[in-house]
């Protein structure tokens, strides 16, 4: 209860500043310093509190793989993509494919983002409260009610203040989860009686400590999860309204590069940390002959549930899986709204009067909650294995087309038939579909996260019989002249 009163408190205080401007942007004023601890929070979702610990048990540790090729990523972000976004004073980063290519393109981009970002989110949320709804009582709350609750608290504070509240709100969010992370490692090592001396030994001499796989037909392979890593984070962040609309609300394009380094730097110690709570968990199972779970998203939860680690584990698991939730879920309903506003409804160019903009975002905000909802269920339907494996490979097939448009439009000088675009972009991920499925029967590789640099770069090439030297319209400059 305190948790929420805090970030209702905070709601509070930003409704003052409701109105567009706020919303989409927090006025352009956010500390970068803030927005930067608020982005780890947002990363380390509650899927990641789950899934990477129990991802050990199948991949060991190789998961750092990906998480250094994430390094370089930020980087790339930070000194590539964000002078861009700030040269052209983006309020959505889609707005640079209708400079640069056309309307066709520009709702081709946001549609994707929308696409993926939802699937991405309410995968995200689904899981998290199906945790949560293991501590509450049978029949007293169902999952479905429950993910209603979430979704009204959440649009509630959301709603008061959107992208102001969002800054500060995260801080506490990841405060809370990072917080809970030390404890449940802390009360794992406890109960196995290990020093912090004895937890860095049993971790580093357990079999399952393997970081680095040098097999190139492993999906596991170093360089394979290196450079998927490097180009996951370039679209997953670079290339997505939701972590770049935080990036833009600092006050200058030096903050926002500082935030995107040091939240960049962060994310490789966070997730080591997670792996290795992974490891002592199966090496708790191992030692008093726990059976594991049919999942490995299940291990933490089922542990901390049966009181397999303590009674007192459940407080930090329970604030860490909401913190988490709430910190993913927030900043993806409001870059959601912004998106579906800016880039499909045209809300900043059609003239339209401040009160009707408003009224406009407000009731694009309840659809999202809704379309949020709907999401949800449908994924509690479907099922999944491991949440965070699924969502990258949705993410390969989603966001692939966009890094080959705002590649081909950075490093070429050529326009394209705008109207055509959407049906490239359409056609791509059907073909890395049957690829991926004729691969290991045809050639026996198994394809991974490279398949979201397989569908940019299937893109850029679809886009290629599409273009012309050069593009005149309206008087715009084009190529190089738009980056």
């Amino acid at each position: 209860m305190v948790y929420f009163a805090t970030l209702c408190v905070i709601a509070f205080r930003s409704r003052g500043a409701a109105d567009n401007d706020a919303f989409f942007r927090a006025g352009r004023r956010a500390p970068w310093t803030m927005v930067a601890l608020g982005m780890v929070g947002a990363s380390v979702s509650g899927v990641s509190l789950v899934s990477v610990p129990g991802w050990v048990g199948t991949t060991q540790m190789t998961y750092l793989q990906m998480c250094m090729g994430f390094v370089p990523g930020y980087f790339a972000v930070a000194f590539l993509l964000l002078p861009l976004y700030y040269r052209l004073r983006l309020t959505s980063i889609y707005g640079y494919l209708g400079k640069r290519f056309g309307p066709h393109t520009h709702r081709t981009g946001a549609l994707f983002f929308l696409l993926s970002k939802l699937t991405g989110a309410a995968a995200r949320l689904y899981l998290a409260i199906v945790v949560l709804a293991q501590f509450l009582p049978q029949g007293h709350l169902t999952i479905a009610l429950t993910s209603l609750l979430v979704l009204l608290l959440i649009y509630i504070y959301t709603r008061a203040g959107g992208l102001s509240s969002i800054v500060r709100t995260d801080v506490v969010q990841t405060v809370c989860l990072l917080l809970a992370v030390g404890g449940i490692v802390w009360g794992t090592a406890s109960h196995l009686g290990l020093s912090a001396q004895g937890t860095w030994d049993a971790i580093r001499h357990s079999p399952l400590c393997r970081v680095f796989e040098w097999d190139w037909a492993s999906r596991q392979n170093f360089w394979r999860q290196f450079l998927s890593g490097f180009f996951i984070v370039v679209v997953m962040t670079g290339l997505d309204q939701d972590m770049m609309q935080k990036n833009l609300s600092c006050r200058t394009l030096r903050e926002a590069q500082k935030n995107m380094c040091c939240y960049g730097l962060a994310f490789l110690p966070v997730n080591a940390l997670l792996l290795g709570l992974g490891v002592l968990l199966y090496t708790l199972c191992a030692q008093e002959g726990i059976a594991l779970p049919a999942t490995t998203d299940r291990l933490l939860p089922t542990l901390v549930a049966g009181g397999a680690l303590g009674t007192w584990v459940v407080v930090p698991f329970a604030v860490g899986i909401v913190a988490a939730a709430f910190s993913s879920a927030d900043s993806a309903l409001t870059s959601l709204t912004t998106s579906f506003c800016v880039d499909l409804l045209g809300v900043e160019r059609r003239g339209l009067s401040s009160d009707t903009r408003e009224r406009l975002r407000r009731r694009v905000h309840v659809a999202m909650c809704a379309a949020f909802f709907l999401c949800m269920t449908a994924i509690g339907a479907a099922g999944t294995g491991n949440m965070l494996d699924t969502i990258y490979r949705m993410a390969s097939y989603t966001y692939g087309p966009l890094i080959g448009l705002f590649a081909f439009g950075m490093l070429t000088r050529r326009g394209v038939r705008d109207r055509y675009v959407p049906a490239v972009c359409l056609a791509v991920p059907l073909l890395c579909a049957l690829l991926d499925y004729a691969a290991p029967r045809l050639w026996g590789l198994s394809l991974g996260y490279e398949l979201l640099l397989l569908s940019g770069v299937l893109t850029a090439i679809g886009l290629c019989p599409l273009s012309a030297r050069r593009r005149i319209r309206g008087g715009r400059k084009t190529g190089r002249e738009m980056i």
